[in-house]
């Protein structure tokens, strides 16, 4: 069938791995399954996945090295499918630049519904900036914004901090850069989800602490702004006076 969606299944358990491609194949995608992190590395650029759906508990290079390498590269959307699924885990795999992760054992439907619900959130920005583009629109958020020893440009994903470029992967990158594009505007968890996650997002607001909490950790502020949290509300880029 032409145009299907490819998803690359890693994980170390075969039986897993069969289990989720036959559900995934008669849902109309195609798959492939791989057994280990190195030989994920290997495969990937030949098979140019539109998903990965990976598990942490790889023999040789784990998911979190294959995550954090294939991250570096590409914005492609990773699942973490994992055994472990306390706050840490979930945290980690969400700072190594993973857009979404489910904990062991899942039922193939919900599976199937991250997946459906991470591509319409990506059709749709995709359909966003073609409109625009279409249209002549001036995009009200500037691709790159300018403060003092801050730069944030959304057009190659990049993020200059103290004359120095930073390591961020694209969900921290796009959450940064829309609260600059709005100074001193409060965003509850809820907009901040729909805006950077997708409308269809299946997820809680726990993911918007985890990526604000990482991004204060590379950027402690400077003269004349800051990441301000509003107790019980949300957040804000904070300008000038703002308290």
């Amino acid at each position: 069938m032409a145009n299907r969606r490819k998803i690359m299944i890693v994980d170390n358990d075969r039986n897993i791995a069969e289990l989720i491609s036959l559900y995934l194949n008669k849902e109309f995608y195609d798959t492939i399954t791989i057994q280990d992190g190195q030989s994920a590395l290997v495969e990937y650029p030949h098979y140019h996945p539109d998903m990965i759906l990976l598990s942490l508990m790889l023999p040789g290079t784990d998911g979190l090295q294959v995550c954090r390498q294939i991250r570096s590269t590409s914005h492609v959307p990773i699942i973490i499918l994992s055994e472990k699924a306390d706050v840490f885990d979930r945290v980690l795999g969400l700072e190594m630049g993973a857009d979404d992760y489910l904990a062991k054992p899942f039922d193939n439907k919900e599976l199937a519904a991250r997946i459906k619900a991470l591509f319409r959130r990506i059709e749709w920005c995709e359909s966003s900036i073609l409109t625009a583009s279409s249209t002549g629109q001036n995009p009200n958020r500037p691709k790159t914004l300018r403060f003092p020893d801050l730069t944030i440009n959304l057009s190659n994903y990049a993020v200059t901090y103290k004359n120095k470029m930073l390591d961020m992967p694209p969900k921290e990158i796009e959450l940064l850069h829309f609260l600059a594009s709005s100074p001193n505007q409060v965003f509850t968890r809820e907009q901040l989800l729909q805006n950077i996650w997708g409308y269809d997002y299946v997820g809680d607001t726990r993911t918007v602490d985890v990526h604000i909490k990482r991004i204060r950790e590379k950027i402690q502020g400077s003269a004349g702004w800051y990441i301000g949290t509003v107790w019980g509300v949300g957040y804000r880029f904070s300008t000038g006076n703002s308290a």
